[in-house]
């Protein structure tokens, strides 16, 4: 008999392996039951071909959110190594936005346009000053762009873990940036314990609660789930579309 952990390594180093997008089966032609965004963020990545040819094997386009964060491979999400990586979702038509260069997080309004940032990993913080904001948020965009010419970048970003202040959010606005979270339906539970929340159940209530306009936030790994939760996203968008939504890449503006 299999033990649970051995299936789930052999589930990771499937995940892991490069996967081969297959051409998605027909669908009936039909009006949308509604609009969906889904957004990714990076993360430990371990998953990343895996659900990008789920996406492709179905024609789903997303917004990107990119940060410089290290993944399972023992380098960082945009160095050169991740080029073709990034080169194939372009060419897919997946559009692009910022999610900060360290992924720290900010730690609230420190004074008239200054904002605390700081590591939870203990590798730093800061108090940034509107330039220092402004470097912090367009540098993942401006590393994606020397990777992938043609990546379509939007102006929009999104904090770590979501977590904002007014002030941080006006600084960001006067660099161009607009704020994009998630909507209140549209956490996905891939950063959740897997013994509290198995996959299973995730499926379950993200199938049964999802509305027309949510803003879907998800990842391409999470370190720390032990059940990765690339196993069923072929089979949430799946279900998702049999219900009748579209997906659609975020308008520049983003959706409020």
């Amino acid at each position: 008999m299999i033990s649970r952990r051995a299936a789930g390594t052999a589930a990771l180093a499937l995940l892991a392996a490069p996967a081969r997008a297959q051409p998605a089966s027909p669908r009936i032609t039909r009006a949308c039951a509604g609009t969906l965004y889904l957004t990714i963020d990076t993360g430990w990545s371990r998953e990343a071909d895996f659900i990008a040819a789920a996406m492709a094997r179905h024609g789903i386009r997303a917004t990107l959110f990119l940060a410089n964060e290290p993944t399972y491979r023992g380098d960082r999400q945009i160095e050169a190594g991740w080029a073709p990586f990034w080169r194939a979702r372009a060419a897919e038509g997946h559009v692009f936005g910022s999610h900060t260069w360290r992924h720290w997080y900010f730690r609230g309004d420190a004074g008239a346009g200054r904002v605390a940032y700081g590591s939870r990993r203990n590798e730093g913080q800061a108090v940034l000053d509107a330039q220092a904001l402004c470097t912090e948020l367009t540098q993942p965009t401006e590393a994606l762009r020397r990777l992938v010419s043609e990546a379509t970048v939007l102006p929009l970003w999104r904090a770590p873990g979501g977590i904002t202040s007014p002030g941080l959010l006006r600084m960001a606005e006067a660099c161009g940036l607009h704020h994009q979270g998630w909507t209140s339906n549209g956490f996905l539970g891939d950063e959740l314990a897997s013994e509290a929340q198995p996959n299973a159940s995730l499926l379950r209530q993200n199938l049964a609660r999802i509305r027309d306009g949510e803003v879907l936030m998800m990842h391409w790994g999470v370190r720390s789930r032990r059940e990765p939760f690339g196993l069923v996203f072929e089979q949430l968008i799946a279900g998702l579309l049999d219900r009748g939504f579209c997906f659609a890449t975020l308008p520049a503006g983003g959706i409020r």
